[in-house]
């Protein structure tokens, strides 16, 4: 028996945000701030979000409201000041974008390199919708797919949602991808990302798996979806026009012998209270899926050992499977979400020795940093020098995968590339056969170079 209400979806931009209703108690300074911060970082919520998820008698505290509502302080004061100056004087709107797309461009919107170092090609053309990092994935960002329900504040891929377009993955061609797939039998998992691909209907998701499934790729085992939708519209499953046709293209997976791993983002545990969710991941369960769960854990919202124990708790009683705890990418909003990594780790150890061993499925806290995802494995005293203890989960390499390696303490380190080898060396173990996997030097390096410059003198000691 159901126990939601159905609601139809409303979105809330910069256009029409001062429509919600709650944010009439709400101070003018503050709603000025979330126009110039929402004008270079993207800010979009909904009703469900609003009306279910934010406790707004409490709002300056709720973690819900700091998800999803910019804040004055996920700008640098120089950045602010430039874009309030403009949006007080009611600059025109191409002014106030040519000037947040300068700012833009100062908030590394392409971490890890994902755009530069990840796209593959297929008979000498460039799969910009496709990207290929780890041996056994591949990551498809289907053009249909490359917006959300709403907009985390922290989200490493907002140049997507900001006009930023040559910073955008999406690609029609399935045709190419699937070809690419046929020459590549070592891949065995393809993970639809986007933005979020369940905004697209049950229609357009559909064709892409019909594809897959005919093109009969004995080595592509498992179909994997990164979404946010279970947390932002698990209306998505219950009670929108193609819901029923959504969960039957779930159940086609399955039937045709694939597993599908449904990847949901959750940060915070109430995104797991209402009646609503609930309902949306028993009936995704129904289907044969499998449902992982992730996050980052972030400044100002779940940094906290004990909300991370309830989550991780409710996430099984639910029937999921605890998966990941990332460390925020370093983009955007970074100096506000970030935490030292040494406080990163003590959250996570605290957290994990409050569960059962069934909720100790969870890895982390881990960096997906250009090598690869690199997971502090803990801090320790070694030959008289402490140090942190890393090691990667996936790699570019696959023989780094799982290889401790040591840097050396450093309690404001927040990133991987923060980190200096320990013991004197002058690199990590890798570094010199990443650099050659790069095919980096001074002069071919392009739009990535002061990054990866950056980056490997970091890690050489320098």
């Amino acid at each position: 028996m159901s126990h939601f209400v159905h609601m139809d979806y409303h979105a809330y931009t910069l256009r029409n945000f001062r429509e919600i209703h709650q944010l009439k108690a709400i101070p003018e300074e503050k709603l000025f701030d979330i126009d110039v911060v929402g004008s270079v970082l993207p800010f979009k919520t909904n009703n469900y979000v609003v009306n279910e998820l934010i406790d707004w008698d409490n709002y300056a505290e709720d973690p819900m409201f700091y998800l999803t509502f910019p804040q004055r302080e996920m700008l640098s004061r120089e950045h602010f000041d430039v874009i309030s100056e403009l949006v007080r004087s009611e600059a025109d709107r191409n002014r106030i974008s040519k000037k947040a797309n300068e700012i833009r461009a100062e908030l590394n919107p392409h971490p890890a390199g994902q755009k530069e170092h990840n796209v593959p090609s297929y008979k000498g053309e460039s799969l910009p919708g496709v990207q290929h990092k780890y041996r056994e994935t591949v990551l498809f960002f289907p053009s249909q797919g490359q917006t959300c329900h709403a907009y985390c504040t922290f989200c490493f891929r907002w140049p997507q949602f900001t006009g930023m377009t040559d910073l955008r993955f999406a690609m029609k061609q399935t045709e190419l991808l699937i070809g690419y797939l046929s020459e590549h039998p070592e891949i065995s998992d393809i993970l639809f990302t986007g933005g979020d691909p369940m905004v697209m209907s049950a229609r357009n998701f559909s064709l892409y798996i019909d594809a897959l499934l005919e093109a009969d790729l004995p080595h592509l085992k498992n179909i994997r979806i990164g979404t946010k939708t279970l947390a932002f519209w698990p209306y998505r499953y219950l009670s929108d026009p193609d819901a029923g046709e959504l969960l039957s293209v779930f159940r086609k997976i399955v039937d045709h012998g694939k597993h599908l791993a449904f990847m949901a983002h959750f940060t915070h545990p109430v995104e797991l209270s209402t009646h609503v969710v609930q309902e949306a991941i028993g009936k995704i369960l129904e289907t044969g899926a499998q449902i992982r769960t992730q996050s980052p854990v972030i400044n100002h919202i779940n940094a906290d050992p004990d909300i991370w124990a309830d989550m991780w708790r409710k996430q099984v009683r639910l029937g999921m499977i605890p998966y990941y705890m990332f460390v925020a990418r370093d983009t955007g909003a970074r100096d506000y979400f970030s935490i030292p990594l040494v406080d990163t780790w003590k959250i996570y150890r605290k957290a994990y020795n409050q569960v059962s061993g069934i909720c100790r499925t969870v890895r982390g806290p881990s960096m997906s940093a250009s090598p690869g995802k690199v997971r502090i494995v803990g801090v320790a005293k070694v030959n008289g020098e402490k140090v942190f203890v890393l090691n990667f989960i996936q790699a570019r390499n696959k023989e780094w995968v799982g290889r401790p390696f040591f840097a050396a303490f450093d309690e404001q380190a927040v990133w991987l590339t923060d980190l200096k080898p320990a013991f004197g060396k002058s690199e990590f173990f890798y570094t010199g056969e990443f650099r050659k996997m790069l095919k980096i030097d001074d002069d071919s390096m392009g739009i990535f170079a002061e990054e990866l410059k950056d980056f490997f003198s970091r890690f050489s000691g320098e």
